[in-house]
């Protein structure tokens, strides 16, 4: 599989603006699944802010199945903070963890919660295969 290579930048807390990057960091699985991701600095350190969505284009049916059935617990022992994001067109969870200056411990993490991500959105998909009708509206 080929590898992608995802660079983390630092955000500007009054702009907006990305300022300088913080690392590039390769992956070679479940890159499809990030929607954005940046760093920024707060008051408790810089942290990472990952913005995850879906592996495919879900259909209108699935996009709140997807929500009611996904488990952001099972992002907790890898992250500060995990929200749904609703808005776009396909689910968005924004997850939040600590930066680290390691590139290993930065690469290893970001793989992991994709891993993470991806067994969830399986067993969702499972889950909701049979249940078009509770949430296509007629």
């Amino acid at each position: 599989m080929d590898e992608t290579v995802i660079v983390i930048m630092l955000k500007d807390n009054n702009t907006g603006f990305l300022e300088k990057e913080l690392g590039s960091y390769s992956l070679s699985e479940n890159a499809g699944m990030i929607y954005n991701i940046y760093g920024e600095d707060t008051e408790d350190g810089r942290r990472v802010v990952l913005r995850l969505t879906c592996d495919k284009e879900v259909e209108d049916w699935e996009y709140d199945a997807i929500f009611d059935y996904y488990e952001t617990e099972a992002l907790a022992g890898v992250t500060t903070h995990v929200a749904e994001e609703d808005g776009h067109f396909n689910p968005i969870w924004v997850v939040q963890f600590p930066y680290s200056d390691v590139h290993e411990e930065m690469e290893n993490a970001i793989t992991n919660i994709l891993e993470i991500h991806k067994k969830e959105l399986l067993s969702v998909y499972d889950a909701i295969a049979d249940k078009k009708d509770d949430y296509s509206e007629e």
